[in-house]
C-alpha cells in the first residue's frame, strides 16, 4: 500500500520535471525566435530558425517522453540555455570579446 504512494509520487514528480523541461524548452524557442538573426551568425551558431525548430522540436519529444529521444531533447534544452544564450545575449549587450 505505501509502497504504491510513494511510486505514484515518484511517477507524478517525474512527469511534472519532463513538463517543466519541456515548457523551457518552449520559452526557449520564442526567444530564439525574437532574438535578431545576425547576433546567431556573430556568435557563429545555427541561424535562428534552425534553433527554433531544434527547441519546438525538442519540447514535444521531452513532453510526450519518447525513450531516447526524450533524452537527447533535454541535452538540446540544455545547450541552447547554459551555452548558445549567454554567449547571445554577451554579443548583444556588446561583451564581445575573447
Amino acid at each position: 500500500m505505501l509502497a504504491d504512494y510513494i511510486l505514484f509520487a515518484a511517477s507524478l514528480l517525474e512527469r511534472i520535471i519532463y513538463i517543466a523541461i519541456a515548457l523551457s524548452g518552449l520559452v526557449g524557442a520564442a526567444l530564439a525566435a525574437s532574438t535578431r538573426e545576425d547576433a546567431f551568425t556573430a556568435g557563429d551558431r545555427h541561424s535562428k530558425w534552425i534553433w527554433t525548430a531544434i527547441l519546438l522540436g525538442s519540447a514535444v519529444v521531452v513532453y510526450f517522453r519518447f525513450p531516447f529521444l526524450s533524452w537527447a531533447g533535454m541535452v538540446a534544452i540544455g545547450i541552447y540555455w547554459f551555452d548558445v544564450r549567454p554567449h547571445l545575449r554577451s554579443i548583444l549587450s556588446g561583451n564581445s570579446g575573447w
